[in-house]
C-alpha cells in the first residue's frame, strides 16, 4: 500500500528524495493500513536537530476508544545526524522546503519519502502541464500504429 502526494510534483521541483522512518502510535498505524491518511498539505520542519512532519492527517481508528490519537499532531521523523545536517543546510538555501512525496511500507515498517523541494511559479506549472499533455498525445498516437 502506498499513499502519494500528487500535488507535490505539480507545485514543486523535487531536487532530492530522502527516506525516513516515522514515529507513530498503535491506532495511527492501524488507520494508515486502512487507508485513512492524507499528506497533501503536509510539510517538514527541523527543530532542535530533530525533523517533524506537520499537518499530516491520520483519521481516528474506529475501534480505538479512549486510546485514539489526535488527527493532525506533529510527528517525529527518524533520521541520522548526518542526514539531518544535510537537510538543515538545504533548507537554509533560499526557497527550499521539506515535502513528503509518499508513505509506504518497507519490511512492515512505515517509511516516508521526504523531498527537498523548491516551489514552482505559475508559468512553470503551465509548462509542465503542456509537456504532460504532449507526452500523453505522443503515447496515444504510438498505440494507434
Amino acid at each position: 500500500m502506498e499513499i502519494l502526494n500528487r500535488k507535490a510534483k505539480h507545485d514543486y521541483f523535487i531536487d532530492e528524495i530522502i527516506e525516513a522512518g516515522i514515529v507513530l502510535t498503535g491506532t495511527e498505524i492501524k488507520s494508515i493500513r486502512s487507508g485513512d491518511c492524507n499528506i497533501k498539505d503536509c510539510y517538514g520542519l527541523i527543530k532542535n536537530n530533530e525533523v517533524f512532519l506537520l499537518n499530516m492527517y491520520i483519521g481516528q481508528y474506529k475501534e480505538g476508544n479512549i486510546f485514539n490519537h489526535e488527527e493532525t499532531r506533529n510527528r517525529k521523523l527518524l533520521l541520522h545526524k548526518k542526514e539531518i545536517a544535510k537537510l538543515q543546510k538545504a533548507i537554509e538555501q533560499k526557497g527550499y522546503t521539506l515535502i513528503p512525496i509518499k508513505l509506504y511500507f518497507k519490511d512492515n515498517k512505515l517509511k516516508v519519502a521526504l523531498g527537498i523541494c523548491h516551489g514552482k511559479k505559475d508559468y512553470d506549472k503551465r509548462e509542465s502541464i503542456k509537456e504532460r499533455d504532449i507526452k500523453r498525445e505522443v503515447e496515444k498516437n504510438l498505440k494507434r500504429y
